[in-house]
């Protein structure tokens, strides 16, 4: 019964390209991949999987079938790419060229440079007994799809990391695991192959700390280390072009962050100290230095924010029906969306994430409930009031005020199980 439900293993020869910037020809790509073959033509052997090796070499590529009968390959891969996401599953399973061509950064490729790409929102939660797991949520067709277990270093952790770089890779670094104690351990999801995937160990143990990503570089700062009370200052920064990570600045003081935000292209973070008190930081990528923050945007920001156009946007209240807006001109936080239906104050309806996707601001509760909020643009064209707010998934905003506090008192409300990571990938 125990290696029914053990998690697969992550590979650790898959052959991923880096960068997808300016991958427009085969030519052009060169210098981006590592290997000697490309994975840029449906044809072509090497995958993301380890295969057993032949006795020849040589490919005949002139004697298979083409992907679609008829057709040209190019123009084939021309009609494929136009087939929406949720049906990516479905043509992985064709036949082998069709899933080496979606297994390969060649097709998203050409639907990120045509801007077909759709995002999706991946909620990572806890149950009561400790387990992790996580789900996908498409909200053009407003269906939660499964996704592969999490491997099992990570499925009772704590304390660990949780972000995106190029995309379309989501991180899990870090943490503590209930047996091994903190970990230095670093692994991918990769929204394209639907696998999960080794990267480099990061330089330092650490559980309960800080990270974010700017210029597709992956930062971690802070945190716990073993031995009791053994808070960090170390920092250090994960590169996926060179695929290894770097010390960077230490901060000035030792701190458990719990809660940080990229603006202004510095990074900023809101923690605990030494002495258990409120403490901000930010730090430079440019001058590589850390500096203590005193101003309103630090001292008015309690909970978790997210940055769309510019513009800094902070949950108010615990359901996440009030939403505050930060000024530069003021350097102040105020109130600035209410949707004037809110759902109490139970755990099953609080606001645990809030991620920008396609320009708008996304609220995720715990009930797995999704509002989308209308922040761009001006009046006329988000709205006003109850018009900028719509619900995706679940029922959140539908329910009265008196219905949830009914729910309350008869325990209906009570949460199975709490979100704690929320992120938005492409393919």
């Amino acid at each position: 019964m125990e290696g029914r439900n053990q998690a697969p293993l992550v590979d650790t020869s898959a052959c991923l390209c880096r960068v997808d910037t300016g991958l427009k020809t085969v030519t052009g790509a060169k210098r981006f991949v590592p290997s000697s073959k490309l994975c840029t033509q449906p044809s072509i052997k090497p995958s993301i999987h380890p295969s057993k090796q032949k006795a020849t070499r040589t490919h005949k590529t002139c004697g298979q079938s083409p992907l679609l009968p008829g057709l040209p390959d190019d123009l084939a891969i021309a009609c494929l790419i136009w087939v929406p996401r949720a049906e990516h599953c479905k043509l992985r399973l064709v036949c082998k060229r069709w899933y080496r061509l979606l297994a390969g950064n060649y097709f998203y490729t050409l639907r990120k440079n045509l801007k077909l790409t759709e995002e999706w929102i991946y909620v990572m939660k806890r149950d009561r007994d400790g387990k992790i797991t996580w789900d996908a949520f498409d909200p053009i067709y407003q269906i939660w799809h499964p996704l592969p277990p999490v491997p099992g270093e990570y499925t009772n952790a704590l304390g660990f990391g949780c972000a995106v770089l190029s995309g379309c890779h989501l991180y899990l670094f870090g943490g503590k695991n209930p047996t091994k104690g903190s970990m230095r351990r670093v692994i991918f999801y990769s929204a394209r192959t639907n696998k999960w995937h080794r990267a480099p160990d990061m330089l330092r143990r650490r559980h309960f700390f800080g990270s974010c990503v700017m210029n597709n570089c992956l930062y971690v700062a802070g945190g716990e280390s073993e031995g009791i009370h053994h808070l960090l200052t170390s920092a250090e920064v994960y590169d996926p072009s060179k695929n290894r990570w770097a010390l960077i600045q230490e901060m000035s003081t030792s701190m458990v962050p719990f809660i940080g935000i990229v603006y202004n292209k510095r990074w900023f973070l809101k923690g605990l100290g030494p002495l258990r008190q409120v403490q901000s930081e930010a730090y430079d990528p440019e001058t590589d230095t850390w500096a203590p923050v005193f101003d309103g945007m630090v001292t008015g920001w309690r909970n978790p924010c997210v940055c769309i156009e510019g513009k800094l946007y902070a949950l108010e209240c615990k359901d996440g029906c009030k939403i505050r807006v930060y000024s530069d001109a003021t350097n102040s936080w105020s109130k600035d969306f209410d949707s004037e239906m809110h759902l109490g104050s139970s755990q099953a309806v609080e606001a645990a994430a809030i991620v920008s996707i396609r320009g708008k601001l996304c609220i995720v509760r715990n009930d797995m409930s999704i509002s989308l909020v209308h922040v761009a643009g001006n009046d006329e064209e988000r709205g006003n009031g109850r018009r900028r707010w719509e619900t995706i998934s679940g029922k959140g905003q539908s329910k009265s005020f008196i219905a949830n506090i009914l729910s309350n008192i008869a325990g209906w409300n009570r949460v199975k199980s709490h979100i704690i990571h929320c992120q938005v990938l492409q393919a």
